[in-house]
Parts: C-alpha cells; sequence; structure tokens
C-alpha cells in the first residue's frame, strides 16, 4: 500500500520498528506505536512528531491480549488503520547451555501470541471498513526473519516462532485476499539493532535498521508476498533448508551461540 495514513506499529521503541516509524512520519499520518520502554517509545514519538505525524504511543506487552484488542480498538477508532505492523519480538540466548522452557516460552509469548494479537483484532476491523474503488482495505505486515526457514540450535525458539508467523502470514495473504486485505511477510537477515548487539559472533551481511526500513517499505508498497533480504542471504538459507539434516546438522552444531540471557 502506497502512503498509508494511519499506521500502527509494535516493537517501535528502537530497531526496525522505530526506523518504520520515522520512515511513515509526515504531515497527515496518524501513528499508533507500542514497546515494552516507556522513554525510549516516547523519544520515538517525539521524532515522529517533529516529523508532522500524529502519534498514540502506548507502553505496551503484545503478549497481553486484551490489552492489545483494547490499544486497536482506540487506534482504529481515531483514525481507522490503513496499515499494521506486527513488528514486536524477542530473541534469547543460551550460552551453549541450552534453551531452557521457561526462555521458550517467554519467545513464543511475544514472537507468535503477540503477533496474534496484534493481528487478529486488525484483521476485523479493516474488513468493515468500506472498499474504495478497487484498492486494498488495509495492509498487514508481519515480521519473521530468514531464522525461521530452518531451525538453528543456539536459538531454537526463535526460529520455531519466526517460522510459524511466516507459515501464517503466507496462508492469511490467500485467505484475505477476497475481503481487500494485502498481507506481506518480512524475512531480515542480521540488522543492527540492541536485539544483535550483544552478539559475539560475525553476522554475515549485517545492514543498518535505516536501510532496512527503506527495503521493507518499498516492498509494502507493492505488495509483496515475502519481503527477504539480503539477497544473498536469503539465497543460502533457502538452500540450507533443502539440503538434507544428516548434511547440515554436524556443521549447525559448531556454529556459535548467542550470550545466555
Amino acid at each position: 500500500m502506497r502512503d498509508p495514513k494511519s499506521v500502527l506499529i509494535t516493537g517501535a521503541s528502537s530497531g526496525i520498528g522505530e526506523a518504520l516509524a520515522l520512515s511513515y512520519s509526515a504531515p497527515g499520518v496518524f501513528l499508533a506505536l507500542t514497546g515494552r520502554d516507556a522513554a525510549r517509545i516516547e523519544g520515538v514519538a517525539a521524532a515522529c512528531r517533529a516529523k508532522g505525524a500524529t502519534v498514540l504511543a502506548e507502553t505496551i506487552e503484545v503478549s497481553e491480549a486484551a490489552v492489545m484488542e483494547d490499544l486497536i480498538a482506540r487506534a482504529h477508532a481515531a483514525c481507522p488503520l490503513d496499515l499494521v505492523i506486527a513488528n514486536a519480538g524477542i530473541s534469547v540466548g543460551t550460552g551453549g547451555k541450552g534453551e531452557s522452557t521457561e526462555q521458550a516460552r517467554r519467545v513464543f509469548a511475544v514472537n507468535v501470541d503477540g503477533v496474534v494479537n496484534t493481528v487478529g483484532p486488525a484483521i476485523e476491523r479493516m474488513k468493515a471498513k468500506p472498499r474504495a474503488c478497487a484498492g486494498p482495505r488495509g495492509q498487514i505486515a508481519i515480521m519473521s526473519s530468514l531464522a525461521g526457514f530452518r531451525g538453528f540450535p543456539g536459538a531454537p525458539a526463535y526460529c520455531a516462532s519466526k517460522a510459524a508467523v511466516k507459515v501464517w502470514g503466507e496462508a492469511l495473504r490467500g485467505e484475505l485476499h477476497r475481503h481487500g486485505i494485502e498481507v506481506s511477510v518480512i524475512c531480515p537477515g542480521y540488522i543492527r539493532t540492541r536485539m544483535t548487539e550483544g552478539n559475539a559472533f560475525r553476522m554475515p551481511l549485517i545492514m543498518d535498521a535505516d536501510r532496512a526500513a527503506r527495503i521493507i517499505r518499498r516492498g509494502l508498497e507493492r505488495n509483496r508476498a515475502r519481503i527477504a533480504f539480503p539477497r544473498r542471504l536469503h539465497f543460502m538459507v533457502q538452500l540450507i533448508a533443502a539440503l538434507p539434516p544428516s548434511w547440515t546438522d554436524p556443521l549447525f552444531r559448531k556454529l556459535p551461540k548467542k550470550d545466555a540471557a
């Protein structure tokens, strides 16, 4: 969708979410932004307002369904939502000691439940919007990852959560087409964010969040089903996913692990 006038972005207090919020900020644009850190989300909101946008900023846990339902209802009432970006996500490290059940539950609560809690209420409200000519009623963008193409031992729950929302988004795209709602799945590689700044290992083809936001916005404007980047890394993970596990497992066991959280 080109030039949406009402945009909701979760996880907007830093990284890709912050970069997208700033990218969409302009006079006449309404932004609903969420984050878990009050000071950071207010800082992003102030920067967006300085660019002319009207901003509703909330400190919210996306894993809380009722809270998200209320936020989306208020945002949609203020200005009917054109674009919803379910971006909030977390990653935890195992430090090579194995992922605990508690860690896995925490990752799934944010990365899967949080996406469902964001997308579900948005879809219902977009379905009820009048459809202008042949244009869409709205657009949903789901933040997955290139890590969702294959499970890596250093981050089992993260990979699984991103795989889940990737496949869900792909299925929703076909399901919601008849309702005039566009759906895109976003699969970035390594991005310089708070999530990756503690990684002690080499991250191939890492890019800045501002560049990632430009790629994402261009893909959304073109209604791309999958916005996966960098291209070379996307190709590599597709190839790895296609290879027999008996070939790749010995290599993956030797990969460096993210420090324990």
